[in-house]
């Protein structure tokens, strides 16, 4: 264990969730998925030994949470002060869950000499239980792909692809404010409902990610991404109107993903359950203009984060008092 006076810091990126393979689970294995790290917002928190667990700052009781579970999964008596300096948006369609619960689990794995894998990590905070998209950006960022989990099990989906998207390929992510996607227990009431798409949606869905999506991505084609990307949305998003209401999240999210491709985006889309949607461009100027556009139309009832996919999974530190 590390002294007392020192800290772990840890600084996660949000993740953006491009789709879901399959919702029918005929192969054995079901969900699956498509996601990337964004460019923004992001979250960051520090940790310290101490004798018990105390959290302070935004998201503090989950943060707790995740601390209780995580060591008590691994049989620690001892516990942390942690305090949350930055967070994600809740509930919006970015991680914030996921990224905070392994964000908590990694400091304390560092602060108690635990195994700090990405599997180990989201078993240790009870997450990735549908989408281990979560859990692989946190760890190694880029674009992924998870191959699901077993139907009869809460296994962590296994990494099946990973590719750094080109530098200059920019995505511009715009939450609106005031609005929140479904999570915790509605979620799983929500999914309980979807009814099972069809074989021949799903083969496609997989037909598109692995003969057109990834190719485009690892040969920077921008322009094939986003056809794929653009059609696996709205297929997807149709396995999931029973419960949201359309193929996109009420609120201004399908005006606003109009909104990105009429002003020159190559694929844009809602990620997970929404409000977040995000747009992807050739360059900074391009990612400038389109941000500004999105401000333009919803003012100061949205954030909007700009820049290039990060190639990296959360930064861990050591600091002094």
């Amino acid at each position: 264990m590390i002294g007392e006076t020192a800290a772990v810091v840890v600084e996660a990126h949000a993740r953006l969730h491009f789709g879901v393979l399959d919702l029918r689970g005929s192969t054995g294995r079901w969900f699956g998925g498509i996601g990337a790290a964004a460019p923004g917002p992001t979250l960051r928190l520090s940790a310290r030994a101490n004798d018990r667990i105390s959290t302070s700052g935004p998201d503090a009781d989950r943060a707790r949470e995740y601390a209780q579970r995580f060591l008590q999964h691994h049989g620690i008596t001892q516990g942390a002060h942690i305090i949350i300096e930055r967070a994600l948006p809740a509930h919006s369609g970015l991680g914030s869950g996921t990224q905070l619960a392994l964000a908590v689990g990694r400091a304390l794995a560092e602060l108690y000499s635990l195994p700090i894998d990405p599997v180990s990590l989201s078993l240790g905070v009870g997450r990735a239980r549908r989408s281990a998209i979560g859990t692989w950006v946190f760890a190694i960022g880029g674009l992924v792909v998870e191959g699901g989990r077993p139907r009869d099990g809460d296994a962590c989906g296994p990494l099946i692809s990973r590719i750094d998207l080109p530098p200059h390929w920019h995505c511009v992510v715009a939450v609106p404010k005031g609005l929140s996607g479904m999570s915790g227990d509605a979620e799983t009431q929500a999914f309980s409902k979807l009814p099972a798409p069809s074989q021949r949606e799903v083969e496609r869905v997989a037909h598109l990610v692995l003969m057109s999506l990834l190719p485009a991505a690892a040969e920077g084609d921008i322009v094939t991404f986003g056809r794929a990307l653009n059609e696996i949305q709205l297929t997807t998003g149709q396995w999931f109107a029973p419960v949201q209401g359309d193929t996109f999240a009420p609120g201004p999210t399908r005006a606003v993903i109009d909104l990105l491709i009429e002003g020159g985006a190559a694929g844009a889309g809602q990620s997970s359950w929404g409000p977040a949607v995000y747009g992807i461009v050739d360059g900074d100027s391009a990612a400038e203009q389109l941000a500004e556009r999105v401000r333009g139309h919803l003012g100061p009832d949205v954030a909007v984060y700009s820049g290039p996919f990060p190639a990296h999974g959360a930064r861990v530190w050591r600091q002094g008092a």
